[in-house]
């Protein structure tokens, strides 16, 4: 790899793929380019001599303007780098590459309602944190008579605190995410397990579930367990039902435009935005090519490129629905006393985030080159193919949770510094650097230094195909909830 890397040709800095010591002369576009002070790997070194007030361009977008005159092979950072930077300086941003496929179809499970899973799973979701203990004694029974799990791909427990002590808004949210699980197209079987004396009643979520999408009595039971002698004897009898309901189910042939796909990027490093998310930018627009629909979150983190969003949405209804999950977000702050759109850490500036804006336009780079179709609220479910925001916050429990109650069937995450939380659909883990991809092999999946973006859309598609993650292996599926209320 080179040691400079102009990530668009419109512009006037260059990443470092490397740490490059002072004095060192690199040879970039047919050019000699003589670095001036010592650049860590990541950070963006000046291509041209420029004056103060000049428009840095990143990503073949103004990231921010320059607070001092300085020269060709200089470090560009928070030093001498100002967020203020008007819309008018706007430059077009180059295509994405596309990987180069022709698999236009994966194989998915086809459900009674029209929607596809790619996978066969049992979820087990209880209405309320107090007996989830009872839920890993529900699934050592099973599967002391499954040792495979039965007619499933995975055996999922949708662990949560909440479900009582909550009021108003809080508790139906909570309500309403837990019946998206229960609805995901990638639950072949789904068991809802109440205690009886919640705030969160059984009869309150199956009035949600039915009014949502309707309740399949073949492929979901519900149980109270203080409703019951012996909760487990009536688990295991319900549980048995499913497995055999969920026999005969088979994949078949499905188009990638009914793939949806959920991005995130958690904790970054130096080589994060010239490896894994290059990487997954290419296959998000691959898919977004053939029709299918990737998503972002972290609204707050995106608030930077509030504008760059709205100029890339199909039609105006898409933009105001963007602005209004924005606006949503800045009120949520605004009652806690703070600004949404933060200024980078000193952490950030490290591996070459200067600016609110170049963070936001780093995470949005992750979805490809496709237009913006729509901005979803916190969930509900994805209906428009192209690139989906969904409101949420900037925490990747919560937000990959968000993409999944939104029916993505899977998750992708760049990360540098590697995270072991996965949420419950398939999440896919891309290092930025091989050496996390050899240390960390139960957290990742793709080592996104080496890897081709070819290679990484065969994996995708694998994996919708049914070729189990590293958090499916190992057994890591969790369920994390925004809470906006206070505890009873």
């Amino acid at each position: 790899m080179k040691k400079l890397l102009i990530l668009n040709s419109n512009d006037n800095v260059a990443i470092a793929t490397t740490d490059i010591s002072a004095q060192s002369t690199i040879n970039i576009d047919n050019n000699k380019l003589v670095i001036h002070e010592d650049i860590p790997v990541g950070n963006k070194v000046l291509l041209t001599d420029a004056q103060e007030g000049t428009t840095i361009i990143k990503f073949g977008q103004p990231i921010g303007q320059l607070t001092t005159s300085l020269s060709a092979g200089s470090l560009v950072n928070k030093r001498n780098l100002t967020s203020d930077v008007s819309d008018t300086d706007a430059v077009s941003a180059e295509s994405i590459e596309l990987p180069n496929s022709n698999q236009k179809t994966f194989m998915g499970y086809r459900r009674k309602n029209g929607k596809v899973g790619i996978r066969n799973d049992l979820y087990i979701v209880p209405t309320v944190g107090c007996i989830t203990p009872l839920m890993d004694v529900m699934v050592q029974q099973f599967k002391a008579k499954h040792p495979d799990n039965g007619s499933f791909d995975n055996i999922i427990l949708l662990k949560h605190p909440y479900g009582c002590s909550q009021l108003g808004d809080d508790f139906e949210q909570t309500r309403h995410i837990l019946c998206d699980a229960a609805l995901h197209p990638n639950a072949g079987g789904v068991l809802v397990f109440g205690l009886g004396c919640e705030n969160n009643q059984m009869d309150g979520m199956k009035a949600e579930i039915e009014q949502m999408e309707g309740i399949d009595n073949q492929r979901m039971k519900f149980l109270v367990a203080q409703e019951v002698k012996d909760e487990f004897a009536n688990a295991q009898q319900m549980l048995e039902e499913l497995n055999d309901a969920a026999a005969n189910d088979h994949r078949v042939p499905v188009p990638l435009s009914e793939l949806k796909v959920g991005l995130q990027s958690v904790r970054p490093d130096g080589l994060s935005t010239i490896t894994a998310d290059r990487l997954i930018a290419g296959v998000s627009s691959y898919i977004t090519e053939n029709g299918g629909t990737v998503t972002l979150t972290g609204i707050p983190a995106l608030a930077g490129a509030k504008q760059e969003i709205i100029n890339r949405t199909t039609n105006k209804q898409a933009a105001t629905q963007v602005e209004k999950i924005f606006d949503n977000f800045k009120q949520y702050y605004a009652h806690f006393d703070t600004e949404m759109a933060k200024e980078p850490t000193d952490e950030e500036d490290k591996i070459g985030i200067s600016t609110a804006k170049e963070r936001a336009l780093t995470i949005l780079q992750l979805a490809g080159n496709g237009e913006v179709s729509t901005a979803v609220p916190y969930g509900q479910k994805l209906t428009q193919s192209g690139i989906n925001l969904i409101e949420s916050p900037n925490n990747d429990l919560i937000d990959s949770s968000a993409e999944a109650s939104a029916d993505c069937q899977m998750v992708i995450v760049s990360t540098g510094k590697g995270t072991p939380y996965s949420t419950y659909v398939p999440t896919i883990k891309v290092s930025s650097n091989t050496a996390l991809a050899e240390k960390k092999q139960r957290w990742i999946d793709v080592d996104g230094e080496t890897t081709t973006a070819d290679q990484l859309l065969d994996y995708v598609l694998a994996v919708a195909n049914g070729e189990k993650t590293s958090n499916e292996k190992t057994g890591l599926h969790g369920l994390a909830i925004f809470k906006i209320g206070v505890t009873e």
